[in-house]
């Protein structure tokens, strides 16, 4: 075989392809079937599964080692359980030195290895014996009585080795040496946790503004990267933390601008395993080494859910121009008028069909795990045509007079009273009128939920009160005030709030 590579790279990337008179120190065939039994795969959030397998093996009596080829690459060994009818376990061994054209080239060092040349013009092939020195850095050989250094010239070039090396191994393999007390063909199984199989929940939702509905199909998407094909697994995904699996490459980032708004109360119809719900892979499945597969696992059409445009504004915030408001589309997960099941953590992408009817990507967000009855509300982006700017139309300082004169305005917390104070220090109170100017360049009214934060100053600062609004505003909580405000189609509307603090 002619390999076009560099030679450096070459002698590594094709060292492996053409061994002569080579003789595996194991059983395992890397051309071979699977070596694997009744395999069953449990797939966890956290990062890491569950591999059970168990396979029909010979066993002799007495001290005895057997092994397991393809086990994950990426084996936990310390996790490992091992069970056969009438064995104890003496010693386990895990070897991860596979066969490898850097590891073959490795093991070959102060060996000597078969050169193949061919001449790019001519193709005619010249042959040379060598020993390899050094693989460090590069490879360094010797060539009859010279020393070379292997360059990237760009000559076609072959490795041939005269035999594998001693301990590397065609598939990861586990071996196990036991002590049997009988003669015989038994099952034999296996158990242990590995890194590098994830899922997670991918949302395809498609939303028709007109008719206030989204119609939203969810899907697996499992990812193995264990160095390890998984052949006709029984799967079995769990949606859930479960602690001590360390990092999860597989897992969705943290929810940004919304997601859950509510958390639901209400319990799936889908079997629970502890604190974690249980999704089963339909029939038997093969998980690939280096693939990605997607198993659909929701199908809802007609969900009733809404746009919503929203903005925050920081305490004396004054926008020195106009900004987007954000735009989310909002929805339930409850039973009645919703998905009617849990969601576990994914990406949830919105489409929406334009004047032809062909559905148009129009942003995506991340959900965590949320239960079923949840309130949820998706950021999809900004609004094109919607604008607020919030400003600081004026400030001024009030007496302590005129600031007792607004007590009828005072907000409490929960009716208590945090702290007596018998002597209280000069303090100063102002008087805040905030403008906030909505624009909307749409055909049709629109509704900005505009949300006034910093409000919260502590208990000596909880005593604000608003003392004129435009528009009825909701308080959240301690910091936080909402005012929905309508504004017109093709029109605009100022809104102000009057405020009294000591801050």
């Amino acid at each position: 075989m002619t390999c076009t590579r560099p030679l450096a790279a070459a002698l590594l990337a094709c060292a492996a392809l053409l061994p002569l008179a080579a003789s595996a120190q194991d059983s395992s065939d890397p051309t071979g079937a699977s070596a694997q039994g009744d395999l069953s795969v449990t797939i966890y959030n956290s990062g890491q599964s569950l591999i059970q397998d168990v396979r029909q093996l010979n066993i002799r009596q007495g001290r005895t080692t057997i092994t397991f080829p393809d086990v994950s690459a990426m084996i936990r060994p310390e996790t490992l359980s091992f069970n056969a009818a009438g064995t104890s376990i003496i010693e386990q061994n895990f070897d991860f030195d596979l066969l490898t054209p850097q590891k073959l080239m490795e093991k070959a060092v102060g060996q000597t290895v078969t050169l193949i040349r061919t001449n790019p013009a001519t193709g005619a092939e010249t042959t040379q014996r060598a020993e390899v020195l050094s693989t460090f850095g590069g490879v360094v050989i010797r060539v009859g009585d010279h020393i070379e250094v292997l360059r990237d010239d760009g000559l076609p070039v072959r490795v041939i080795f005269d035999e594998v090396p001693p301990g590397l191994r065609a598939r990861p393999t586990l071996s196990v040496t036991l002590d049997s007390t009988q003669n015989g063909a038994r099952p034999a199984s296996i158990r242990y946790l590995t890194p590098g199989l994830g899922w997670s929940a991918d949302y395809v939702a498609l939303f028709d503004e007109q008719r206030g509905t989204v119609d939203m199909q969810g899907w697996v998407t499992l990812t193995n990267t264990t160095g390890t094909t998984f052949n006709q697994a029984s799967t079995l995904l769990v949606a859930g933390t479960v602690g001590g699996g360390g990092y999860n490459a597989y897992a969705p980032p943290p929810p940004r601008g919304g997601g859950l708004v509510r958390p639901g109360t209400e319990t799936a119809d889908r079997e629970r395993l502890g604190d974690f719900y249980l999704y089963p892979i339909s029939g038997r499945t093969t998980i690939s080494n280096n693939q990605t597969k997607q198993v659909s696992f929701l199908d809802v059409q007609g969900v009733p859910s809404s746009r919503v445009y929203s903005r925050e504004v920081g305490w004396l915030q004054s926008d020195d121009r106009p900004m987007n408001v954000s735009s989310a589309i909002a929805f339930s997960s409850s039973r009645e008028g919703g998905l009617g099941d849990a969601m576990p953590a994914g990406t949830v992408r919105f489409y929406q069909r334009d004047a032809q009817g062909t559905p148009q990507f129009i942003g995506e967000n991340q959900i965590g795990h949320t239960p079923m009855g949840s309130a949820i509300s998706l950021r999809t982006g900004d609004a094109f045509d919607v604008f607020v700017q919030a400003e600081v139309e004026s400030r001024a300082t009030i007496t302590s007079a005129e600031y007792e004169r607004s007590v009828r305005y005072r907000v409490l917390v929960d009716g208590e009273v945090k702290q007596t104070v018998e002597v209280e220090r000069p303090v100063e109170y102002y008087r805040t009128v905030m403008r906030y100017t909505f624009t909307n360049a749409k055909p049709e009214a629109v509704t900005v939920d505009l949300t006034q934060g910093g409000l919260d100053y502590g208990w000596w600062g909880r005593d604000f009160r608003v003392t004129s609004e435009d528009v009825p505003g909701e308080q959240l909580n301690a910091g936080n005030r909402r005012y929905r405000v309508e504004v017109p189609a093709n029109g605009t509307r100022v809104v102000r709030v009057t405020y009294e603090t000591r801050y």
